[in-house]
């Protein structure tokens, strides 16, 4: 991944605050289509220069081949605010991420945890991110509903592993449990990916706790109650594989 800077400069006289809401916009408009990554980006003033830094999956991720309808309407929503369109510079690449996938995939995965910022879909074959603006839009011409997906995955996730509260057990039930709402949205997401690329796609079912080792070991997919146990493990993560119910899971992480 690469940190990219995007520089806004003013053409005629205007206000600070039309400035913030004219590059906010623009900026959730970009990360609801996967063109940026995070949900922070700090922007500094110089003169009549605005700039923006943020993190790109690859070096062409803000060309305009790859805007959706709502980041076109947000260049477009610039001129009101006086600003001409954004100059990008990429600094360079972000050490600390990861690399993306290049390879079109045999399959695909909806996988994300709290730590990571990249785009929710991997790929199968390697695990890497795939950025989201090269796959059809999944709903209303961006991918808005899975960014907000993936928000709200992380943020359980975030509240199970502190296990500090009550709401452990709630943000538990959503990511490991079939019946919670935030699994079927993410199933259902799933899905209407895999009708998009023609591609297998699955969806990762989170797991902890469990009664024993065994009982793990031989537990059954959760939506066709068959084995799906594999010999080795994908990526070293997922232990469970159900190619009819396009699921993968973990052996519960309590037993590794």
């Amino acid at each position: 991944m690469y940190v990219v800077e995007l520089q806004f400069e003013c053409f005629d006289n205007t206000t600070v605050a039309a400035v913030e809401q004219a590059i906010n916009g623009l900026m959730d408009a970009l990360r609801y289509n996967g063109q940026v990554l995070g949900r922070e980006f700090p922007v500094v003033m110089d003169d009549a220069v605005f700039k923006v830094r943020a993190v790109c999956p690859e070096k062409t991720s803000l060309h305009s081949q790859f805007h959706s309808p709502q980041v076109k309407a947000g260049m477009n929503r610039l001129t009101q605010a006086s600003l001409l369109a954004p100059k990008i510079k990429v600094l360079g690449r972000d050490i600390n991420s990861e690399a993306t996938a290049e390879e079109t995939p045999g399959w695909q995965v909806l996988y994300t945890t709290y730590v990571h910022t990249c785009s929710p879909l991997r790929s199968g074959d390697s695990l890497l991110p795939i950025p989201l603006y090269r796959i059809p839009a999944t709903f209303n011409g961006d991918h808005k509903a899975l960014v907000k997906w993936q928000t709200e995955w992380q943020a359980c996730d975030e509240i199970q592993m502190a296990g500090g509260c009550k709401a452990e057990h709630a943000a538990l039930h959503e990511i490991r449990d079939a019946d919670s709402d935030l699994f079927r949205r993410g199933w259902d997401l799933r899905g209407r990916i895999e009708f998009l690329t023609k591609v297998p796609t699955y969806y990762y079912q989170y797991r902890v706790g469990g009664l024993s080792l065994k009982d793990e070991a031989d537990r059954p997919c959760p939506k066709c109650g068959q084995a799906w146990r594999v010999d080795e493990p994908i990526h070293g993560i997922f232990h469970f594989k159900c190619d009819p119910c396009r699921l993968v899971s973990n052996l519960s992480w309590d037993y590794q």
